[in-house]
């Protein structure tokens, strides 16, 4: 067992985490692989974690190659040992921006292109009730926006980032007529 991982704060945060991430739509499980990973000093193996974490193999097996998918763990070898190992991303940023790609990759991607053939179909359908036709457009557009706005803001330098994370709703006050009302 990995003894950092017996702190009572070490499995606080392990235990929490794993809880976070069914609220987030990860599996607790792979929340709690993530979680121990990014507590470790070094890389650990996929036995060492069964262990630690008390789960099954295959789970852990499982697990690391969700990981993996996010780039948020990756798999090292040890020098005089042949079993993977693995290590999670420990720069929160990257850690952000790697999730946040591959959740819009996963979930916005394809809800764009989808609403964007619904409002396509329903802009030349008589038939459609005109609620569902604006609704629909409007939830393209809106959604579309969103993903616009990330592929701009994910490629600015990192300091820009935390600088407008710290402005937090001061940005406003750069924006011409902002904070007059809402629409």
């Amino acid at each position: 067992m990995s003894r950092f991982a017996e702190h009572p704060d070490a499995k606080a945060f392990i235990l929490h985490w794993g809880e976070m991430g069914t609220h987030w739509g990860v599996n607790r499980s792979v929340a709690q692989i993530h979680a121990l990973l990014y507590l470790a000093d070094r890389p650990l193996h996929a036995e060492e974690i069964v262990e630690t974490l008390g789960l099954a193999r295959s789970n852990v097996s499982t697990g690391l190659k969700e990981l993996q998918g996010y780039s948020i763990v990756r798999r090292v070898h040890v020098e005089g040992d042949r079993r993977d190992h693995f290590v999670a991303e420990t720069d929160l940023w990257e850690m952000l921006m790697r999730i946040s790609a591959e959740r819009k990759r996963r979930e916005i991607d394809p809800t764009v292109q989808l609403l964007g053939e619904l409002a396509e179909r329903l802009a030349s359908d008589k038939t459609a009730p005109p609620q569902v036709r604006e609704r629909v457009t409007r939830m393209h557009e809106f959604i579309g926006t969103l993903g616009t706005w990330y592929d701009q803001v994910r490629v600015l330098p990192k300091p820009t980032l935390v600088t407008l994370m710290k402005l937090g709703g001061k940005v406003a006050r750069f924006i011409p007529g902002a904070g007059k009302g809402k629409d």
